[in-house]
């Protein structure tokens, strides 16, 4: 994978927080509300979402659930708080955080979600130890990315490949080496956006019974 730094990160959304509900809002948003379908049907107590960006994910969680959204952006998240009064009655909490060293304790959530994140973190693997850390034992993890090789998007792929990291994601970014590699519990995968863009997978964090 082509290395992607902290400040890749900061300077890629420092300039689309304020464009990207219009850029990336509504091609994405069929992953988010089925992400957000699957919570529901848990109704996890706390729950921690990675990335949560400018929170567009925040009006669809369950209103019992207690969410805390992090981000390492904060242009980010002052986009996210310009949303917080329309979230009355829901329980939020937006922390600006460095998801690949969370300051959470061992086991605090019942489920963590990671929209959109996980290829655009500089090290894939420390951000799934680290959630998989603060996730309770048996607890709900949800992913949802693009990862490589899907129908004709490998062309794409393989074209934008030599600029992606300079502004801040990974376009080759295989599953099996991202997902499949861990020994948790992988309970279903689900093809969502248009032309099967993206993947929302459930796992429990446990580990698998083979």
């Amino acid at each position: 994978m082509r290395k992607i730094t902290e400040e890749n990160v900061k300077k890629t959304y420092e300039k689309y927080a304020p464009i990207y509900d219009v850029l990336f809002g509504r091609v994405l948003e069929p992953g988010r509300r089925r992400l957000c379908e699957l919570v529901e049907q848990r109704q996890p107590a706390r729950l921690l979402e990675i990335g949560v960006g400018t929170g567009l994910t925040l009006f669809n969680y369950p209103d019992k659930t207690s969410v805390v959204g992090i981000d390492l952006s904060v242009d980010m998240l002052e986009q996210a708080g310009l949303k917080m009064g329309a979230l009355s009655g829901k329980q939020v909490e937006l922390l600006p955080m460095d998801a690949e060293n969370l300051d959470f304790d061992d086991a605090s959530f019942d489920c963590v979600t990671v929209p959109y994140v996980l290829s655009v973190t500089p090290n894939p693997q420390k951000l799934i130890n680290e959630l998989r850390r603060v996730c309770k034992p048996g607890g709900d993890i949800f992913i949802l990315n693009h990862f490589s090789g899907e129908h004709f998007w490998w062309l794409l792929e393989k074209m934008a490949s030599s600029i992606a990291a300079r502004i801040g994601f990974r376009s080759q970014f295989l599953f099996s080496e991202q997902i499949e590699v861990y020994d948790w519990t992988i309970v279903s995968v689900e093809s969502v956006n248009l032309m099967s863009l993206s993947k929302l997978v459930h796992i429990k964090n446990e580990q698998q019974v083979r």
